[in-house]
């Protein structure tokens, strides 16, 4: 009976040591584990940008579009030693990457700047800095308004449309599928303050074919408080 006893403490003290161990390593592992890029929550409710935006394509667009972006972004980098750099050396390093970087990392960045230029309480004519420039570049509100927009509309297929900065001065235009100004094998580059996704699937819903649309309302949400933000970074 002692014997069994002493047998059943030992039993029971060597279990426990391996439930700490496995506990233990589980917990190491984690930061090991964890993903390179995230996606961050809307900086409003879904519904929030209504009637100009709907709550469906927000959810979707945010939702399963970018998500898709940063899952597959996630897995294009994992071991390597992409995994370590920020979005912003990806993009300037895009040339040197496969395609899956090229195509999910551009989508992430892009979206995820996005979300921020608008907001519930945006729209009218911008103040500040970004208005100084506009004025002096682009010769004024209107004239900017009406280049922007086209450059929105006239994107053949899916893409984006631009307002950067370079070499101290506002330039628009726009890049094809997921590409932005700041790769380095752009064809229109530039420190971005301004973006417009053209893609049909953040416009269809509520738009169908009609981009026009889509692009003068998109006017009433803009975030010129973020815009600033941008050009004083």
């Amino acid at each position: 009976m002692e014997h069994s006893r002493r047998d059943f403490i030992k039993a029971a003290g060597l279990a426990a040591l391996a439930g700490a161990t496995f506990k233990t390593s589980v917990l190491s592992a984690s930061p090991e584990g964890k993903e390179s890029f995230s996606l961050a929550t809307l900086p409003y409710a879904a519904d929030a940008l209504e009637p100009y935006i709907d709550r469906q394509t927000m959810e979707i667009h945010h939702g399963k579009h970018h998500k898709a972006y940063v899952d597959n972004l996630n897995k294009a980098v994992a071991g390597t030693a992409l995994a370590g750099m920020t979005l912003e050396q990806l993009m300037s390093s895009m040339s040197k990457h496969p395609s899956a970087v090229r195509n999910n990392g551009g989508g992430h960045y892009n979206h995820t700047m996005f979300w921020k230029l608008m907001s519930p309480a945006g729209g009218g004519e911008p103040t500040g800095k970004i208005a100084e420039l506009i004025n002096r570049d682009l010769g004024g509100f209107n004239t900017f308004k009406e280049q922007f927009s086209t450059a929105a509309l006239s994107r053949f297929g899916s893409g984006w449309a631009w307002l950067v900065i370079r070499d101290g001065k506002l330039e628009i235009g726009s890049t094809a599928n997921q590409d932005n100004p700041l790769m380095d094998l752009s064809d229109f580059k530039g420190k971005p303050v301004l973006a417009l996704d053209v893609w049909e699937h953040a416009y269809y819903l509520k738009y169908q074919n009609r981009r026009k649309d889509y692009i003068e309302n998109f006017w009433k949400v803009v975030n010129w408080g973020e815009v600033n933000r941008l050009v004083g970074k």
